[in-house]
């Protein structure tokens, strides 16, 4: 039995006048949309700050001094970019960043004529 008018939505049910409620499933083009990978570009840019200081070979504790924040919260950002970068641990992390163009390492940074700077 299906009613044909609809009085009210909830989420993603709809109740029908008779009291029945009905699902929408999303299509699967939005299934697509939201199963679709991040990718290096993504990092936010304290991700990428903390990315060159692990890069520079500082401690989750020596970011968490530097830019003031906890611990946990660099445990934190460095986790997130793994799993973003699809990195198992941190030489995998640098890895990927390099492959990514998400670093420079010296030498290109002296191809570039930017000496030292960082």
């Amino acid at each position: 039995m299906l009613a044909e008018k609809k009085d009210s939505r909830v989420g993603n049910q709809e109740v029908t006048e008779d009291g029945v409620f009905t699902t929408h499933r999303p299509s699967s083009d939005a299934l697509a949309a939201a199963a679709v990978k991040r990718r290096p570009e993504d990092l936010t840019p304290r991700e990428l700050e903390i990315l060159r200081l692990i890069w520079d070979g500082h401690t989750n504790r020596s970011i968490a001094e530097q830019l003031n924040i906890s611990m946990k919260t660099a445990d934190t950002h460095r986790s997130n970019m793994m799993k973003k970068l699809r990195a198992c641990n941190t030489a995998q992390l640098l890895k990927a960043a390099l492959e990514g163009n998400l670093l420079e390492t010296d030498s290109d940074l002296r191809r570039s004529g930017r000496g030292g700077q960082r």
